[in-house]
């Protein structure tokens, strides 16, 4: 018989290798989202007040952003495999954390322990460009895109492991809101175990060479250009601008489009049905978003992604206070244009940089994405309470403009996918 090539094997690695990612994901997000859907009445319960609700999902931000920054770090020298499970590890030590907090009653523990829990979360959105490492130009986005849905997983289970949770905790004797931070405890820790038993070889081993700049990509001491330098580029730029903008329009409106909804007489049941279209449309059709990436090339998707966001704002905008299905209908391209964006940015990321250099940059990248939205949620309820939804949606869709217009006029400097 004869023996497979090595790039027949080299090809069952790989798909192993986003296999193993697609199941840290979807354990990941699982148990991250548990917390963040408890979140905000947890910090009400122990503060006795809602001024500082809004605290703990801050800190899931700011904890997301410094684990970005410092797991890339970690990847150039030891690489994915161990950037993740460690990342996944601290979620974990989070948790922990955050359950002893809630016990004590320690608002201070408590966002310490929602730091960490971001810090986690990390993990999960560096995943995606693990995957894309492994594939070449022509095939990273879908590649990409199948980790990028696994996280449907998480929002689909998360809140829904929020009641059978609490029930376990208080027949271990804790207070039913521990719940929910036990099930990172077990979900994100068996990410971390999965993604150090299976990440092998890991995925810096498996990368295509094809879309590397040709210097050696095991060598992390390979002299790399600045994070300025590489910024300045203008493909990576533009990645930059629409990863970053789709971030904040989405970020914007779908915060206070719950509390808008429920201020016109919407039961909670509806405002679920929209918020569960909106992420619909965020992570169950990544892999689509993938396919046309790979298929038209990052520019054109990328600008059907802003073209979505604007025409989503203005419908959210305009949509009458009682009407719940145009908002649904706002929510949902709210959600698609921003996957669309993100799915093509992030691919736009992996191609043509040196393995350390492209790692460094993702990292900062979504340093900057998850501090944009910690700024558009603040900033959201501050325009709502100054105008309205409306303003807010109007707001949103201005913002989208400039990054079109550049899209527009500046097409020849985007690459396409595959070149």
């Amino acid at each position: 018989m004869t023996a497979p090539s090595v790039e027949a094997v080299r090809l069952r690695q790989r798909r192993r290798a986003v296999r193993t990612l697609v199941g840290g994901v979807a354990l990941g997000s699982t148990g991250h989202i548990a917390t963040i859907t408890v979140s905000t009445i947890v910090a009400e319960d122990i503060a006795g007040t809602s001024a500082l609700s809004g605290a703990p999902g801050a800190a899931v931000v700011a904890g997301a952003a410094l684990g970005a920054t410092l797991l890339s770090q970690l990847m150039v020298g030891r690489g994915r495999r161990t950037g993740l499970a460690a990342g996944y590890a601290v979620g974990v030590a989070g948790a922990a954390v955050a359950t002893i907090a809630i016990v004590a009653r320690s608002m201070p523990l408590l966002l310490l322990g929602m730091l960490l829990i971001g810090f986690g979360n990390a993990s999960n959105q560096l995943s995606r460009y693990a995957a894309a490492d492994m594939f070449p130009s022509h095939r990273q986005a879908s590649a990409l895109g199948t980790v990028v849905w696994a996280a449907t997983v998480g929002a689909v289970v998360g809140p829904n492991l929020v009641g059978p949770s609490g029930a376990v905790a208080e027949w271990l004797g804790l207070p039913r809101l521990t719940g929910p931070y036990i099930v990172p405890i077990v979900f994100v820790g068996l990410a971390a175990l999965l993604s150090w038993a299976f990440l092998r070889p890991d995925p810096y081993d498996l990368a295509d060479r094809s879309t590397l700049d040709g210097s050696d990509p095991a060598d992390a001491d390979t002299p790399a250009a600045t994070i300025a330098d590489l910024l300045r580029r203008p493909t990576v730029a533009m990645a930059l601008v629409a990863l970053v903008v789709g971030q904040v329009v989405m970020v914007l409106i779908m915060t206070m489009t719950p509390l808008h909804m429920t201020a016109h007489g919407h039961q909670l049941e509806e405002v679920g049905i929209v918020i569960s279209g909106h992420v619909f449309g965020m992570y169950a059709l990544a892999p689509l978003s993938g396919r046309l990436t790979d298929r038209f090339g990052n520019g054109p998707v990328i600008l059907a992604g802003l073209v979505l966001l604007t025409v989503s704002s203005l419908l959210a905008a305009i949509a009458p206070s009682d009407n719940g299905a145009l908002v649904l209908v706002a929510l949902f391209l709210l959600g698609f244009g921003w996957n669309l964006g993100y799915s093509a940015g992030s691919a736009r990321l992996s191609h043509g940089l040196e393995l350390a250099e492209r790692t460094r940059l993702q990292g900062t990248t979504d340093s900057i994405i998850w501090s944009s939205a910690a700024a558009a949620s603040l900033g959201s309820g501050i325009v709502v309470a100054a105008a309205s939804y409306t303003a807010l949606g109007l707001m949103g869709a201005a913002i989208v403009i400039v990054p079109i217009w550049l899209f527009v006029t500046r097409r020849s400097r985007i690459v396409p996918a595959g070149l």
